[in-house]
Parts: C-alpha cells; sequence; structure tokens
C-alpha cells in the first residue's frame, strides 16, 4: 500500500476517535477531502515541478481516488456508496445550519 492510503486512513481513524459525534466526524471526512482536492488543482495549475511532484507523491487526489486506486469490484462500489452517504449527511448538516441562519 501507497503512503497516499497509510494517510488518509490514519487521518479518517484520528478524526473519527477525535471528533465522537458524528456530525463532527463527516465535517472533518468531508473537509480532508476538499482539501485533497484544493492540493490537485494547486498541483495541476502552479507550474512548480518540485512542489508538484511532492504533492503528487505524498497527497491522495482525492477520497474517492484512493478508492478506485486500491480497490475494485463490489469493495469499491460499497465504499463509494458509504462516500456519497457521507456526503449526503455533510449536505444535510450544511443546509440546516444555514436554515437556522435564516
Amino acid at each position: 500500500m501507497g503512503f497516499d492510503v497509510f494517510l488518509l486512513v490514519i487521518l479518517i481513524v484520528a478524526g473519527i476517535c477525535f471528533f465522537r459525534r458524528l456530525d463532527s466526524s463527516v465535517y472533518f471526512i468531508a473537509s480532508l477531502d476538499i482539501f485533497f482536492r484544493i492540493l490537485t488543482f494547486i498541483r495541476d495549475n502552479l507550474g512548480v515541478a518540485e512542489f508538484s511532484r511532492f504533492i503528487r507523491e505524498y497527497f491522495p487526489e482525492s477520497i474517492p481516488g484512493v478508492i478506485y486506486k486500491y480497490t475494485d469490484g463490489i469493495l469499491s462500489t460499497v465504499l463509494m456508496w458509504i462516500y456519497v452517504l457521507m456526503f449526503v449527511v455533510f449536505l444535510f448538516y450544511t443546509v440546516r445550519i444555514l436554515w437556522k441562519k435564516r
């Protein structure tokens, strides 16, 4: 296994253990995926070869990227449905907060 899956698993487990509530864990995982996607955008558009190489080597592109890189078949389908359901919960919590601020 690569460093990217190791980093992802450690961060998710630490986030779930640190944030014991479901909403905090969902926010952490969603924020982690958004962070990985921002790093990927910077890697692709900055134009600094050393920085791009560092990001490509040590950080995954996104959580689905890691899922599809290391799994296939039914396991990747199940993990992606869990990922989608987690983002549905994230969307629910976000809309609920915005609705309350109204």
